[in-house]
């Protein structure tokens, strides 16, 4: 998968990206994706890759923001219905590595943004999302997601935010659940096309858990990662600068 030069760097940066995206209620796939970009990985390799850490990312966020009664059953309904029919659809086209390329770039912004906490960090009143609001964003949102391979919640969380559904703990919660349905709708739509897992992603996985649980358990917990975030954020525009020249 890596020239073993590489490998070693981005078996380091890869809790750490865990991580930091656990510790706001995300599953992390588009800084997986980010970080295969900068280590050139194949398309083919990125999508199952990303999906497989965010399943198991995206539950463990959950578990620690559900324990602390963040979560929000309704408003997630209200997305997910049909985010995961969609997401699966998505997961099932086969996108041009080029244009594939160019959408990551587009939506790696939103992920930029967020670490910026350019939507801010809570609602000050909070609005009850309308059923076709809430069954149409989820609709596109997970077609998206499968087909860039991402759970789609570096969308949902600053759209809950701006549009004032919840504040930032729930839309953590309801976020990392969006993340881990879409996440199986979409690699089970990759799956059923033939794409299969190398054996190396599940080595990834173990490695990002560990991310993935220290940084539940301090998001939910309400540390600080301000100044992690930006690194992050460092990181994640370098990505979509090569995305989008290379």
């Amino acid at each position: 998968m890596l020239q073993i030069e590489h490998l070693y760097l981005f078996l380091v940066l890869l809790p750490i990206v865990a991580f930091l995206y656990a510790s706001v209620g995300h599953g992390g796939a588009s800084g997986y994706l980010a970080l295969m970009a900068l280590f050139s990985f194949a398309p083919e390799t990125m999508k199952p890759t990303a999906l497989l850490l965010n399943l198991f990312v995206a539950s463990i966020s959950f578990y620690y923001y559900y324990r602390e009664g963040h979560f929000n059953k309704k408003l997630f309904l209200s997305f997910a219905i049909t985010s995961m029919p969609f997401a699966f659809l998505g997961g099932i086209i086969e996108v041009d590595a080029s244009l594939y390329k160019k959408i990551l770039a587009v939506l790696l912004v939103f992920a930029i943004l967020k670490m910026l906490n350019v939507f801010g960090t809570k609602s000050t009143s909070v609005k009850k999302v309308k059923l076709w609001q809430g069954l149409t964003l989820g609709a596109i949102i997970g077609f998206f997601s499968g087909l860039i391979g991402i759970g789609g919640g570096i969308i949902l969380t600053p759209i809950i935010l701006l549009l004032h559904w919840g504040n930032m703990k729930e839309a953590a919660a309801v976020s990392a659940l969006f993340i881990f349905v879409n996440s199986a709708a979409g690699l089970v739509g990759q799956l059923s096309t033939g794409v299969s897992i190398e054996s190396s992603s599940f080595l990834l996985v173990a490695i990002a858990i560990i991310g993935a649980i220290l940084g539940s358990y301090y998001g939910s917990k309400k540390i600080n990662n301000k100044h992690l975030k930006h690194m992050l954020a460092l990181v994640l525009v370098i990505a979509c600068i090569k995305l989008v020249f290379t």
